[in-house]
């Protein structure tokens, strides 16, 4: 709802329901208040309960003004008699709920001084009350069982404005608080986002370029003495290149702004692409034997973490061992993706050309993890490498 050009909402109906209840409090104290009434004429007790609430009303859209005016109104009404001897705490009520606000909002130094402003105008407002307006009032009509007394006004001032500025200021702290945890947790969630798209790109370039530097050492020499070969070897690059392109640029393509009508994902890779990956590391000279046993069917996310598994420990091979056999088994049950990945070792006895390891066995062992799994990775005692990984999932893909 709108109104003089402002939104009304649920806030704003509250604090004028505020606002009316605490303006008929202090209609009520004015006309029938514990100690001496007030000389003013009964009927003024409505409009001076009404400009006395009438901050309330507008505590969000002006709070510093509007404790300003509450403050003001309050000292004003007590030094002209207005107020009833032994009610002069209720003329502060809509003090104390805008002070809140203010210490809620308001930066705690500038809080503070407003308290202390408040306090010290309360002290000087009931002081000059009982000194000049009180002696002069007559007595009720029936005695009251608490008399009038200025250090009870005061004390009970002080203690409201002071819970009400001690409450702000913790509400404060907690939001700012949560505000500063939402956005360590946000830049937690971007750290973790750019470290699974290195991962990504680490899986997607190592393995392809892998292969392409041992096509290029192929094509290489074999150029001269057997162009058809050398012919061969570079459709393989070729079309290692434009896959890995593909892959890259979905990868980045996560990088956007979600939402983007412009984005056009590119499938996520699978068990179905496994063979192409077999295929790849063939025509590197790697003799793979590819088992996938699929009883059930595998969530997207699992599944390409099972892919990526399988590639990186191909690139390995193809990368640290060159020509040999190797099989890929891939079982999978409905509760859990089983993936073992065996080779024979270099072949005639020749040594690898560096160990399996680095940032490809980590980020293996970072998937597994991911899930609740298992990793495993290390040489074999007859000669060869051996991988080994387990993630256990639910139907709906999260982690088991």
């Amino acid at each position: 709802m709108k109104w003089a050009g402002w939104r009304l909402g649920a806030r704003d109906v509250a604090d004028a329901v505020a606002a009316v209840a605490v303006a008929l409090l202090i209609r009520y104290a004015m006309v029938d208040p514990p100690g001496p009434s007030s000389p003013w004429p009964a009927w003024l007790a409505w409009p001076v309960a009404v400009v006395l609430g009438f901050p309330i009303v507008l505590r969000r859209r002006r709070p510093r003004v509007m404790l300003a005016l509450a403050c003001a109104a309050a000292l004003a009404t007590t030094v002209a008699g207005a107020v009833a001897a032994g009610a002069i705490w209720v003329s502060f009520v809509p003090t104390v709920l805008v002070l809140y606000l203010v210490a809620s909002t308001a930066p705690v130094a500038w809080s503070a001084a407003a308290l202390a402003a408040c306090l010290s105008a309360a002290a000087t407002a009931v002081l000059v009350f009982y000194a000049q307006v009180f002696p002069g009032l007559a007595p009720p009509a029936t005695p009251s069982e608490l008399p009038p007394a200025w250090p009870i006004e005061m004390g009970m001032i002080g203690v409201l404005l002071t819970a009400a500025w001690a409450i702000g200021a913790v509400a404060r702290w907690k939001r700012n608080t949560t505000a500063r945890l939402v956005r360590h947790l946000a830049e937690s969630a971007v750290s973790d986002e750019r470290r699974r798209i290195a991962r990504e790109l680490h899986d997607v370039i190592g393995h392809s370029m892998s292969l392409i530097a041992v096509k290029a050492t192929v094509a290489n020499h074999v150029a001269e003495a057997r162009p058809q070969e050398a012919r061969a070897a570079l459709a393989v690059i070729e079309q290692t290149s434009r896959s890995t392109l593909a892959e890259i640029h979905r990868v980045l393509n996560l990088l956007r702004a979600d939402g983007d009508p412009q984005q056009a994902h590119l499938p996520v890779p699978g068990l179905a692409d496994l063979p192409e990956l077999a295929a790849h590391a063939r025509s590197a000279g790697i003799e793979v034997e590819l088992a996938v046993r699929e009883e059930a069917a595998l969530p997207a996310a699992v599944a390409m973490s099972v892919y990526r598994i399988v590639q990186q420990s191909l690139t390995n091979v193809v990368t640290h061992v060159g020509p040999t056999r190797c099989a890929v088994t891939v079982d999978v049950d409905g509760r859990e993706a089983v993936i073992e990945v065996i080779d024979d070792g270099p072949r005639h006895g020749r040594p690898p050309r560096a160990e399996h390891g680095g940032h490809g066995l980590i980020g293996m062992r970072e998937r597994a993890k991911l899930y609740g799994g298992t990793f495993s990775a290390g040489p074999r005692p007859g000669g060869g490498f051996h991988v080994s990984a387990r993630l256990p999932y639910d139907p709906e893909g999260a982690p088991a």
